[in-house]
């Protein structure tokens, strides 16, 4: 049986990394190990980038709510325990949506949750 050499294997092993490389600096996009090192460095950071962008969008919307919350003179903690109480089941990224676009709704959601003390 011949022998089989992994030549075409090997470039598009290559290609495929050069290409994901594309657009870095220097040396990085157009030699193979340096450009092999860059791509799974940058692979692990986009992988912490999506477990950071939940926490990050979570921290901006407690932070609107808590913006709108002092508007109304409650502080964030007492409102969400409210509304708990008062069974409204509105996510934080819809509070803060609602806070932004439609205050007098918010003022609403407040009282109901003062009222639910």
């Amino acid at each position: 049986m011949a022998r089989v050499k992994g030549a075409m294997a090997t470039r598009k092993r290559r290609k495929k990394v050069l290409k994901a490389a594309k657009g870095y600096f220097g040396y990085k996009s157009r030699h193979f190990k340096m450009a092999k090192q860059a791509v799974m460095k940058s692979g692990n950071y986009a992988y912490i980038g999506r477990k950071q962008k939940k926490r990050d969008f979570r921290r901006l919307w407690i932070t609107r709510i808590s913006a709108g919350c002092k508007a109304n003179g409650v502080n964030y903690s007492t409102f969400m325990n409210g509304l708990k109480k008062a069974g409204v089941t509105l996510n934080r990224k819809m509070l803060s949506e609602i806070a932004i676009s439609d205050p007098a709704a918010f003022t609403a959601l407040v009282e109901q949750a003062k009222a639910a003390k």
